[in-house]
């Protein structure tokens, strides 16, 4: 995008004023925003054209989520690749195609334009690679100490096939359950980036859009029963909720659970579980047992899915309970996360 016609910004930080309605404000968006998102329509809502609805049978996705991570930026990611991932991801495992965006951001009095800046230009790089459009949104400026930088609320909207039907429910004993790449990665990066934990890790988050990986599973597997992104709570809470909405058991196999070494030695020495760190590039999903092997294929083939692994799958026993079989030949049961192990992870 031609950035020649926004005026450059000469303020540093950003001050109430800038959330005043006038001048400073419009100064901000023209200098941050739009070289970004684009200049819009100039009304006070976004405009849509959805030729995708025409097709009888499709069906309106619609999700909303709001990001407040600490550190704002972290190995592999920021707040705003955070805020396009997590949204678009929730959308997709619903077996939506991702057609746009809105984002709203609460800003703190001080915070760093130029942060603000590499905020923004990192969600438009990253709605690009899902190939959504951010199409609206809202900025307000709060004073010091009110809102810890930067937070992001986003809401998506896309269309859902009419041959689609992925939900919790459709899951069936016998169903296999799969992973698209290790877990834990998320959490264990943001709880080493905070620094007051004297913690010195390589590991990078694994935020990532998934929306090319589903339709690539969607196309090798498609009697597809369900898929969830394991966000905060882990794959253990993801696990969980899926068991009691279907009313059926799970059993995974700890042995075949895709986690790195640093990310099992972090939580060794902290007393975490792994199984309820936060992912946000992460999913898992059932698939009918004579679809497993192509759907696994179909996630390996996928940058996003190279470490992709069959962990377990559903059973008609213990009806709504998660258990693990450990490497000793015993059972455990993996719970729903009850508090919270890391705060303002995602």
């Amino acid at each position: 995008m031609d950035h020649s016609n926004f005026k450059p910004l000469r303020d540093a930080q950003v001050t109430l004023s800038h959330g005043g309605g006038g001048r400073a404000m419009r100064d901000l968006i023209e200098a941050v925003f739009l070289p970004a998102f684009g200049p819009g329509s100039g009304e006070d809502q976004a405009r849509l054209q959805m030729g995708a609805l025409a097709e009888p049978g499709a069906r309106l996705a619609f999700t909303t989520d709001s990001f407040v991570v600490t550190p704002l930026e972290f190995p592999g990611g920021d707040i705003g690749k955070l805020a396009v991932c997590g949204t678009v991801n929730d959308l997709v495992v619903g077996g939506a195609r991702p057609l746009w965006l809105s984002a709203a951001f609460i800003i703190e009095e001080g915070c760093s334009v130029d942060l603000l800046r590499r905020v923004v230009q990192s969600m438009a790089r990253e709605a690009a690679l899902a190939g959504v459009s951010i199409v609206t949104g809202d900025t307000k400026v709060v004073g010091r100490g009110a809102a810890d930088g930067l937070f992001i609320t986003t809401s998506g909207v896309g269309v859902i096939p009419p041959t689609r039907d992925l939900g919790a429910v459709n899951i069936r004993p016998g169903d296999v359950a799969l992973v698209n790449g290790v877990l834990g990665d998320h959490g264990a990066t943001i709880l080493a980036a905070r620094g007051d934990l004297a913690l010195s890790s390589e590991i990078s988050s694994d935020c990532q859009g998934l929306g090319h990986l589903m339709e690539a599973v969607l196309a090798a597997a498609p009697r597809t029963r369900a898929a969830r992104d394991a966000t905060r709570g882990g794959l253990a809470s993801a696990l969980n909720e899926m068991a009691e909405a279907a009313q059926i058991g799970v059993v995974i196999d700890e042995t075949a659970l895709p986690l790195r070494e640093e990310v099992r030695g972090i939580c060794e020495i902290l007393g975490l579980d792994p199984l309820y760190l936060a992912n946000e590039g992460a999913l898992v999903l059932f698939v009918p047992e004579d679809q497993a092997a192509a759907a696994l294929a179909a996630m390996q083939a996928r940058p996003e899915g190279r470490g992709a692994a069959i962990i377990g799958r559903a059973v008609a026993d213990h009806p709504g309970q998660v258990r693990m079989r450990t490497p000793f030949g015993g059972q455990r049961i993996v719970d729903m996360l009850v508090g919270e192990q890391l705060p303002r992870i995602c």
